[in-house]
């Protein structure tokens, strides 16, 4: 009895094979499953060039440059002068503008240490905007330490991106 209902079993299993074999060969047109084109299925189209964001360097707003510092200085080096004289120059092409010159430092020393370093980093920065004709009240100045560290990592490139000041529009 067990043999014959294998054996029945093996041929319903079989018909069954044979039929879903038998569907598979159908062909469904892409319109039967509403796949036909759509030029508006991707949206507009955007431009490949790039938007100016207000964002150059760092966190300095555009089109000012931020300024790098050695470790443990806050005297502006002679490679950084040009990158000051473009902010100086903005300054003085947009009268209205008043700007925040945030001092930053690496991680490495107290967090006492890198709040006083950066504030002579950027007290150093505002001192140079003015000898360079810049009105004093219209640049402020905050020292963020090690507190906003722009990328991490242990190698000296990444600590040299922290020591920096940057110029942000207010």
């Amino acid at each position: 009895m067990k043999s014959r209902n294998s054996i029945c079993l093996g041929i319903v299993m079989a018909y069954f094979f044979l039929f879903l074999a038998g569907c598979s060969g159908k062909k469904v047109s892409e319109q039967e499953v509403g796949l036909e084109q759509d030029p508006t299925a991707m949206g507009t189209a955007e431009s490949l060039e790039s938007q100016p964001s207000g964002i150059m360097e760092g966190r300095t707003s555009g089109p000012m440059l931020p300024v790098y510092f050695d470790f443990d200085d806050y005297s502006i080096r002679g490679d950084q002068q040009p990158r000051i004289q473009v902010n100086a120059d903005f300054l003085k092409t947009e009268e209205n503008v008043k700007i925040r010159i945030e001092g930053n430092c690496d991680p490495k020393g107290t967090r006492e240490y890198n709040l006083a370093l950066g504030e002579k980093r950027a007290l150093a920065a505002k001192k140079y905007l003015v000898n360079l004709g810049i009105s004093s009240d219209r640049i402020t100045t905050v020292s963020f330490g090690e507190e906003k560290i722009l990328l991490h990592g242990p190698d000296e490139m990444a600590q040299a991106q922290n020591r920096r000041d940057d110029f942000v529009i207010e």
